[in-house]
């Protein structure tokens, strides 16, 4: 099977809940990160210069022996199938999609403050989602990890819906979103014990080291640009 999942070169949630599935089952697939230039490309042309067809003109796009699949839901699926991943049982599917969307939703409700130009609107705005919009929806997300009783959203072992999670509070810890804090996370053990858990997964270890930045944060780890812990 020809896999080439197509996404920029940065560590965030969309690219990443389908980049590991596959990293960490072993399954061969090219981790394309085009450049300013080929994106540009890709944007006016409706497709990259191999001809790999861009729908919508969005990133992440998986091709899959030559065929373009868009939308992170979609993607996220298909490799959460093939890394054994994404539940067969449709209950357990949902459970599964209902986690990535609420990250989804998490990312829209960021979205507005990248926009805003002004420093101090931004701020208030910052401030407001620090106080109010991000910890209702982490306490949703802790409740359902809560009543799940396996430290994992659903089922027995790590989902794609872990990984987003997981993928999503790096964001934030990393602190690259000014005015806000992973102060804002550190209320919801579990949640914190999740990301831990998922950062302490040999097979996601690796993909930090083989990735990204290699700054060691101790003597046997490295760092992606998110703390191994929070």
């Amino acid at each position: 099977m020809d896999l080439k999942i197509i996404y920029f070169d940065l560590p965030f949630w969309r690219a990443e809940i389908s980049r590991l599935p596959l990293f960490i089952a072993n399954i061969d697939f090219k981790d394309f990160r085009p450049s300013d230039d080929e994106w540009d490309y890709a944007k006016e042309n409706g497709k990259m210069e191999d001809g790999t067809i861009i729908p919508f003109s969005e990133l992440p796009v998986l091709s899959i022996n030559g065929e373009s699949v868009a939308q992170t839901m979609a993607i996220a699926r298909i490799c959460g199938k093939l890394g054994g991943m994404y539940p067969e049982d449709i209950i357990e599917a949902g459970k599964v999609d209902q986690i990535v969307i609420a990250v989804e939703n998490i990312n829209a409700l960021l979205s507005p403050s990248m926009k805003e130009s002004d420093p101090l609107k931004k701020k208030a705005m910052r401030k407001e989602l620090t106080s109010n919009e991000l910890p209702t929806y982490f306490g949703y997300l802790q409740d359902i990890l809560d009543t799940n009783h396996s430290g994992w959203f659903v089922g027995d072992s790590m989902t794609i819906a872990d990984l987003a999670v997981w993928s999503l509070l790096g964001w934030i810890a990393s602190g690259v979103i000014d005015d806000i804090s992973a102060e804002v996370i550190r209320p919801f053990d579990g949640l914190v014990g999740l990301y831990n858990e998922i950062n302490k997964n040999p097979r996601v270890r690796a993909w930090k080291i083989k990735t990204y930045d290699h700054d060691k944060v101790r003597d046997d780890e490295y760092s992606f640009g998110v703390p191994d812990s929070i």
